[in-house]
């Protein structure tokens, strides 16, 4: 769990908030469109447009009448049967509310319209300029609002040529049939709780608040919070609200249930929310519980996924990871594809991440991070690395997302609901879940579009290679030689798409556990 803001939220159409200067650009002539609107089209920076729409008045005064009327005929007052009340009436006692709601449907039809009469192509949700909370719809009169929307940059595709790709040879060995077997020991291990003496591994549960340097009032607060002691190959770091913290491991030493303890770091300057990027910032994390995992022994194991003996259960996991390994491997090789597409295309970007993209950005990953089967806590780790990363590093990942946009445009690349179905069903077999689940679960939280264009990216990136890539052999050994050599020498402006863990850039962080008295109250 972190405080970023879910994607659309940052900038909410209620919340008005302040805009950056527009760019010094000159704007197309005002024209009516076919819906009868004015659109004006303005350039505010890169890939980024201001539409300024205005609905005349004559459909303002249509739509607001069309809305009583519909109001009139399905409401029924004391003492009037239904369609029957005065009119003068109905407006007295539901014109406020009548007036918000047509407003509303105003502004998304005309937005849609503006779209679809310019051919414009949007990434992501639309950013209102215009505070549309305090738009007021009045009879005779035009309403005129403004958006910003992000678009698709204009740039020369790469040429495809000449591309070469290392396909790894990766092999099944028994030590990493080994790790899964622990891994689905740990998974289905009895809990129990502890108070003190937090060991690796263990789960500390608890409120939590966050506050910016020089302020007295936290900017985010929550009751459920969860931090994850450092494991042994963490070197010590871990995350807290999807933040990296360096030293967590004895930032938590001596702790103990009933203590708050503050950490103070600073927050990357690529993080969703603007509104904290490079403020440094303090975490109060009061624990609640403590919780431990023992796990299960090989033999519950066979007995829960109903095995004859740890001989099937060995198998059974190869045959898994057989098919993990098929995904990693292509996956590699889309990896090396992208980092040398992105070094084929250079166009402007923005100076700055809005706040759409950087969580769109790590959304991507997040997706990406499903895909390859990893342990919920180990994504948060890796989310948590993600934010760390450079400008730079985003900025890549961002001109990737445009790339494969186009080339799956050129490509002529498809992606139906059968394969969007059939990747969830995938992940949720993964991590253990019912399809249906992961899928109302990706569908609440806005993410489904993202498994689409992670599909969609999958599938134009086989083809290039398919078509274009020189594609060679190469041991395992020698992959991993490859990678260490890539991690070793490539610091902040490496890959703009491998989930590779990179060195990241430490960030000071200090703490002083503060003991509150326990409660005598009984849970």
């Amino acid at each position: 769990m972190n405080f970023a803001r879910p994607v659309g939220a940052g900038r909410c159409p209620h919340t008005g908030m302040e805009r950056a200067p527009m760019a010094d650009t000159t704007a197309t002539p005002e024209e009516t469109t076919s819906s009868g609107n004015e659109v004006k089209i303005k350039e505010v920076g890169p890939a980024r447009k201001r539409l300024t729409i205005t609905v005349p008045a004559d459909a303002i005064d249509e739509k607001l009448e069309a809305s009583l009327a519909t109001l009139m005929t399905e409401t029924a007052l004391p003492g009037f049967r239904k369609g029957r009340a005065p009119k003068a009436l109905m407006q007295k006692r539901f014109g406020s509310a009548l007036k918000t709601e047509t407003r509303n449907q105003i502004v998304a039809d005309a937005y849609s319209a503006a779209i679809e009469e310019n051919q414009l192509k949007p990434v992501g949700d639309p950013e209102p300029v215009t505070n549309i909370e305090e738009l007021e719809l009045k009879e005779g009169q035009a309403l005129t609002f403004e958006v910003d929307i992000e678009v698709v940059p204009d740039f020369d595709m790469p040429k495809l040529d000449d591309i070469e790709i290392k396909k790894p040879k990766l092999e099944i060995s028994d030590e990493m049939i080994d790790r899964e077997i622990e891994r689905q020991c740990l998974q289905i291990g009895q809990e129990s709780k502890v108070d003190s003496d937090f060991q690796p591994s263990d789960r500390l549960v608890g409120s939590v608040k966050a506050t910016r340097k020089g302020e007295d009032e936290p900017f985010f607060e929550h009751e459920e919070a969860l931090i994850q002691v450092p494991g042994k190959d963490a070197k010590g770091r871990g995350q807290v609200l999807g933040l990296l913290i360096d030293g967590l491991d004895k930032i938590l030493k001596g702790a103990k249930v009933g203590d708050t303890i503050p950490v103070t770091t600073t927050v990357p300057e690529t993080h969703e929310r603007e509104d904290i990027r490079g403020k440094e910032i303090t975490i109060e994390f009061s624990i609640r519980q403590g919780v431990r995992v023992t796990p299960a022994s090989v033999d519950e194991v066979v007995e829960r996924y109903g095995m004859a003996d740890e001989n099937m259960l060995r198998e059974q996991i190869k045959l898994a990871l057989e098919q993990r390994r098929d995904y990693e491997q292509a996956d590699a090789m889309r990896q090396q594809l992208y980092e040398e597409l992105i070094k084929r295309v250079d166009f402007e970007l923005p100076e700055k991440l809005s706040e759409n993209q950087a969580a769109r950005i790590l959304q991507r990953y997040e997706m990406e991070l499903l895909y390859r089967g990893l342990a919920p806590e180990e994504i948060e780790e890796r989310l948590a690395e993600s934010r760390a990363q450079s400008v730079e590093v985003a900025r890549n990942r961002l001109k990737l997302f445009f790339l494969m946009s186009r080339l799956a445009e050129e490509k002529n690349i498809q992606v139906n609901e059968q394969e969007v179905n059939g990747r969830i069903a995938m992940i949720a077999a993964q991590r253990g879940e019912r399809p249906e689940q992961l899928r109302n679960e990706l569908t609440k939280s806005g993410r489904i579009t993202e498994i689409a264009i992670q599909v969609r990216d999958h599938k134009t990136a086989d083809k290039i290679i398919q078509e274009h890539a020189k594609v060679s052999d190469i041991s395992a050994d020698e992959w991993q030689k490859l990678r260490d050599k890539k991690l070793g020498t490539e610091g902040d402006s490496g890959s703009a798409a491998t989930g590779s863990k990179k060195k990241t850039t430490k960030k000071k962080t200090t703490s002083k556990k503060k003991t509150k008295k326990k409660s005598t109250k009984k849970d």
